[in-house]
């Protein structure tokens, strides 16, 4: 499939991502640079310094809202992309108005629990709706062990499955990066219509 043709058959997609951090964010700029020309985002948090460790986010956005940072990056590769931001914290009663319009989510939370409610409510109200899960990306090495998994037939998951986050085991770049942009990567074919 060429170029043009990836870009006519992904123009009306709307891609979700629940949570702008390290995940969300660097799985939107890719989106973005591919030719994804809706997004619906949806975050409450701020860009904090330590963020920039693995966030798509530049010094200059600290103590902004990551949610309407983010837009301005996704802008910054092309201004004409449509970009809905939610500043919002994500719960089982608004997520159904949030990412209507989506034809799949992507989810970049930190908490396991906030995970659990997302998949919890998508496969109530969307069995069909294609979710796009990150699990397992702290720490450095193992590349090895970073997959793509199906867990349901609308449920994906790219990650280890198993590298817990600590002080000792933090989120970097390298790791996080290579988790969000197999998110984004398997977006784009599921919209392509791949799987």
């Amino acid at each position: 499939m060429n170029w043009t043709t990836i870009k006519e058959k992904i123009a009306t997609k709307v891609v979700g991502i629940a949570g702008c951090g390290g995940l969300g964010s660097n799985a939107a700029m890719s989106l973005a640079r591919v030719g994804i020309r809706n997004f619906v985002l949806a975050d409450f948090d701020v860009v904090e310094e330590s963020n920039l460790n693995r966030q798509y986010y530049f010094r200059h956005q600290i103590g902004s809202k990551k949610v309407f940072e983010l837009a301005k990056n996704i802008h910054a590769v092309d201004s004409s992309i449509h970009v809905t931001c939610h500043d919002i914290l994500l719960t089982h009663e608004n997520l159904p108005g949030v990412f209507s319009s989506c034809d799949l989510i992507i989810e970049a939370f930190d908490k396991a629990e906030a995970k659990q409610m997302l998949v919890e409510t998508v496969l109530a109200i969307w069995p069909d709706k294609p979710l796009i899960l990150g699990v397992g990306m702290a720490g450095t090495g193992s590349f090895h062990l970073i997959r793509q998994e199906q867990w349901d037939s609308n449920v994906y998951v790219c990650g280890d499955s198993e590298t817990e986050i600590s002080d000792d085991n933090p989120p970097l770049a390298p790791r996080v990066c290579i988790v969000a942009n197999m998110q984004a990567n398997l977006a784009l074919e599921l919209l392509l219509g791949g799987k």
